[in-house]
């Protein structure tokens, strides 16, 4: 080979590698460009403490319930009754706590339950009796919305106990107690910082241990470094206002659990065989009926746990709540780049989806675009994000 032919064989497998990714790149881009445009609109006002603390607290139940969409989509479904589930189960919850006086905690545990029954029935009929999930869910959709006017009579039902605010209104306490600076929470954001950036080049090592190693270094050592920041600064941010929300905890908690189960677990592995061809997967030995009642069921669970954040944070249960919900977990999946034809998505995809909608919300909340105006950019950008996979994806075949 010549030396001009070994310069050149970086730059090929460089490009070649960005051609491949360039969804996942585009897509946190897209949430950079976005955040920097509002910023710079808003005059400051997005990046402020305060402003970034309530964006986390706005999205958090939209994050959650994109996860568990996530695995429904990819499973080759849809769910498009989430909105009316956490509604309903944020309705019972108000019941029990408020009106019969069930404390806190048998009152989580029985909505969640209750929300994991729910999934499941839906998943059963989708699974084993073959109706078309997006019947079973619409149907869904109308009666959790009946049962939910039904429980609350019409009216908001409310205040919850104080314990029970917490989910949503709570920060993790700063044992320090250094004025105007939560000292635990910037130590919490440096810890998990330093924890993903050796994770990754853990993995790394083990890849070119193996020769499995398709990312170029010097993309490696820029990713890392821009989430690096990224953590750091929103860290920072947290901990110059209250510190960290009990909420995040949960959903960080929750975004490393189904990054483990879709990328080092069967049963992941499995889901995303059954959502790129069923046939294939059924005739493979995979039970693709009980994988997609398990999807459903986890569904139903997450929507719960969203009601629950979300009547916290109101601090009463209302007959309008959950409205809508389902079009806006639907399109951050869809955003993040899960394919509609199931067996393609990402966590991770679905995360920054989620933000990328919340992010929009708030700022053109901020810049006070009315509410109509807003579904129309929303639709348009959840539009122009599958037409612009569904083009990659022709491309690459």
């Amino acid at each position: 080979m010549t030396d001009a032919t070994l310069a050149a064989a970086p730059r090929t497998d460089f490009m070649r590698f960005v051609r491949s990714n360039i969804r996942d790149y585009a897509l946190l881009l897209s949430l950079l460009a976005i955040m920097v445009f509002f910023q710079w609109q808003t005059n400051g006002t997005l990046f402020m403490p305060v402003n970034m603390t309530n964006i986390v607290l706005q999205n958090s139940y939209i994050v959650i319930m994109a996860l568990g969409m996530l695995l429904v989509i990819v499973a080759g479904h849809i769910d498009l009754s989430v909105g009316s589930v956490s509604g309903f189960i944020g309705a019972v919850a108000a019941v029990l706590m408020v009106q019969l006086k069930l404390d806190v905690a048998s009152s989580i545990l029985i909505c969640l339950v209750l929300g994991g029954i729910i999934g499941g029935a839906q998943g059963a009929f989708t699974a084993y009796f073959k109706v078309p999930a997006f019947i079973v869910t619409l149907a869904g959709m109308l009666i959790f919305k009946g049962l939910e006017l039904t429980v609350l009579g019409g009216a908001s039902v409310g205040p919850f106990p104080e314990v029970f605010q917490l989910l949503s209104k709570g920060f993790v306490p700063d044992i320090f107690g250094y004025p105007g600076f939560n000292v635990l929470g910037m130590a919490i954001g440096a810890l998990t910082t330093a924890l993903i950036i050796f994770f990754a080049i853990r993995e790394r090592r083990d890849q070119q241990a193996h020769g499995l190693a398709e990312e170029p270094g010097s993309i490696f050592v820029i990713r890392n470094v821009l989430v690096a920041a990224a953590f750091l600064g929103f860290s920072f941010l947290m901990a110059s206002y209250k510190g960290l929300p009990n909420v995040l905890i949960v959903m960080f908690a929750l975004i490393s659990l189904f990054m483990f189960v879709t990328t080092s677990t069967t049963i992941g592995r499995r889901i995303y065989a059954m959502g790129g061809n069923e046939k294939a997967a059924k005739l493979s030995g995979i039970n693709t009926e009980r994988l997609t009642f398990y999807a459903f069921l986890n569904m139903g669970v997450l929507a719960a746990l969203a009601g629950l954040i979300f009547a916290a944070r109101l601090n009463s249960a209302t007959p309008k709540a959950g409205a809508g919900f389902e079009l806006d977990v639907i399109a951050a999946c869809f955003i993040g780049g899960a394919a509609t034809t199931g067996g393609v998505g990402k966590v991770v995809g679905a995360v920054i989806g989620a933000f990328i909608m919340g992010v929009m919300n708030n700022g053109m909340s901020i810049l006070g675009i009315g509410i109509d105006l807003q579904q129309v950019i929303k639709g348009s950008v959840l539009l122009l994000a599958v037409s612009l996979d569904t083009y990659y994806k022709n491309r690459a075949v």
